[in-house]
């Protein structure tokens, strides 16, 4: 396990038996964080902490465990809390239906995003599922199963082909207000862009972006090669969407409100 946290049941299944697992408790190889729950001493602290606080690592806090793309502003820890043990967590996170047994100390995706619609605006949630469908960490019907009507309404807006968690949150923001997005569009001598709006095309760098001399030699070459074919394009940071969106929109009005993004035969 990448977590370093194991139940007692994993640890038996592994082979280790109540004496080996005494021996390593008290070695320090293992730390005892509740009871039938125990610690590598190099397990990931967020899911120690979730495990000693009664629970697991779920929600919001499992997507990012799982290398899902999350937006800032998720910090807290979400925790599922174990049965009989609920009680004792401020606020547990929790899914539709019944919760599953907490056998493993972090939650799966699918259920991770169930957890995570009552925990995140639209917006974020939509961005995070189209993160883990696009890792392909999980399918679009394992994650439907753990939804509501609400969240199965969302996951119907959800696109994995989107790149980045930023190309998501424009897809969204743009669509809300009502402009027709082509996600991930082919265009002839340019290459496969992010969004387009019209004959506006809109890259979106995430924040992990690397800007090798490569790529950015690569980004200013398909750049010309869109004006030169009559395209218009924009190119947006992580800082641009998440931190200055109202800018990026007004920049994007001031081509699509004259109409100059509009196609032409």
């Amino acid at each position: 396990m990448g977590d370093g946290v194991f139940s007692t049941a994993q640890l038996k299944n592994g082979g280790a038996t109540d004496a080996q697992i005494r021996r390593a408790v008290a070695a320090g190889d293992l730390t005892r964080l509740r009871p039938g729950w125990y610690a590598r001493r190099d397990a990931d602290p967020h899911v120690v902490a979730a495990v000693r606080a009664g629970g697991v690592l779920g929600c919001v806090s499992a997507l990012q465990h799982h290398g899902v793309w999350v937006a800032p502003g998720h910090d807290q820890i979400h925790v599922r809390g174990s049965k009989g043990l609920r009680g004792s967590i401020a606020s547990s996170c929790r899914g539709v239906g019944a919760p599953p047994p907490t056998i493993t100390a972090v939650d799966s995706p699918a259920y991770a995003l169930g957890c995570a619609v009552r925990c995140m605006t639209e917006e974020h949630w939509i961005a995070a599922c189209d993160s883990t469908l696009q890792s392909r960490s999980a399918h679009r019907s394992d994650i439907a199963a753990e939804l509501g009507p609400h969240g199965r309404d969302l996951l119907a807006r959800c696109d994995g082909r989107s790149q980045s968690g930023t190309e998501s949150l424009v897809r969204f923001r743009l669509r809300a207000l009502g402009f027709e997005v082509v996600v991930q569009p082919q265009i002839g001598g340019v290459g496969r862009v992010d969004l387009r709006v019209g004959k506006l095309l809109i890259e979106c760098d995430s924040k992990a972006h690397h800007t090798s001399l490569e790529n950015y030699r690569n980004d200013r070459r398909r750049d010309r090669a869109a004006l030169i074919r009559g395209w218009l394009k924009m190119r947006f940071t992580y800082d641009d969407v998440v931190y200055g969106w109202d800018e990026s929109l007004d920049s994007i009005r001031a081509i699509t409100r004259p109409r100059r993004h509009r196609m032409r035969d």
